[in-house]
């Protein structure tokens, strides 16, 4: 059991905010996996200011407690002004994460996003503002740096900390490094030692045992669970259950994946419609099958011929048939 502020965490496990995959219909089926705090997908702030509809539907959901609404920007004022916004449209939201980590241009160019890094004062500026104006936690999403020759998060912990945020997770790769490439988890060995908050380390974590190892290395509380999780919510469960009880569950049979692949589609019909939900699934569906040997064939079927339900289990169907007759 850890906190954030004054909310009881009751597991290790973070879901992690996922651009266009991390909506409350995503959220409400991994919960029951052992998902202990979830974190929304990036809402911007100027989209709350300026009362867009698709960005307001963002910070509304009905799902169980507790999640986390993660805004991005650059200025402290505008920050506040979107919280602010955001809790009018739902009182119920049980903090702000800010997003200083992301490394898309579209967000980096905008000065929002792992720019901030750049600016540990203005990143403290922002928590200090909002933690003066909102009274519910503040967390914050960093990384290790700009890039090799700017590895500067210890500096930004400091400043971070000094404005009284309430948690901070490190995903252990520069913005010049994106999503490739390994994380540097020898930079942050013993990190939560050195600091007065919780803790949570994020950065390829695919496995029970890739968990396990940035949990030692860092001392972290939580573990973020994000691209790792997708197709694969049965990891979520492995790492609950191990810091639970102790015990290592074997992973589960493709069937067993085909009817969790489903599963996720109904979350998002049920949330988005038949329509929509099923173009967005098209790069989503795959991601159960992974290591199947005709997964190509399958990601192709699935990237061009998924247009509503049936379609999708027609699909699955033939998986069904292919692994019947193997």
């Amino acid at each position: 059991m850890w906190k954030i502020g004054n909310i009881e965490i009751n597991g290790v496990v973070v879901l992690g905010p996922m651009a266009g995959i991390t909506s409350y219909g995503y959220r409400d089926f991994m919960k029951p996996f052992g998902v202990a705090v979830s974190v929304s997908e990036m809402v911007s702030d100027m989209g709350l200011i300026y009362d867009n509809d698709k960005t307001n539907e963002y910070v509304i959901y009905p799902e169980s407690h507790p999640v986390g609404v993660q805004l991005f920007g650059h200025d402290p004022e505008n920050i506040v002004k979107a919280a602010k916004l955001a809790l009018k449209l739902n009182p119920n939201i049980d903090f702000f994460d800010l997003n200083m980590g992301c490394p898309v241009p579209k967000v980096t160019n905008a000065g929002s996003g792992s720019s901030l890094m750049k600016n540990p004062q203005l990143c403290g500026e922002i928590v200090k503002r909002l933690k003066q104006e909102i009274n519910i936690p503040i967390t914050a999403k960093i990384r290790l740096g700009w890039d090799d020759n700017s590895i500067n998060f210890m500096d930004v912990i400091k400043e971070l900390e000094a404005a009284d945020v309430d948690m901070i997770a490190i995903h252990a790769r520069t913005r010049k490094q994106m999503y490739l490439g390994q994380p540097h988890y020898e930079l942050v060995k013993d990190l939560r030692s050195k600091m007065t908050v919780p803790l949570v380390i994020s950065g390829n974590i695919y496995t029970l045992d890739d968990a396990i190892k940035a949990k030692e290395i860092t001392g972290a509380e939580g573990i973020m669970v994000a691209r790792g999780g997708v197709g694969n919510p049965w990891l979520i469960k492995q790492i609950d259950t191990y810091y639970k009880t102790g015990e290592r569950i074997e992973d589960v049979s493709i069937l067993e994946k085909i009817n969790q692949c489903l599963s996720l589609a109904d979350h998002y019909i049920a949330e988005k419609g038949e329509f929509l939900a099923m173009r967005m699934y098209r790069g989503i569906a795959s991601k159960f099958f992974s290591g199947f040997k005709n997964v190509k064939y399958y990601k192709n079927r699935l990237s061009t011929e998924l247009v509503d339900r049936k379609s999708l289990v027609n699909i699955l169907d033939a998986i069904k048939e292919e692994i019947a007759n193997q």
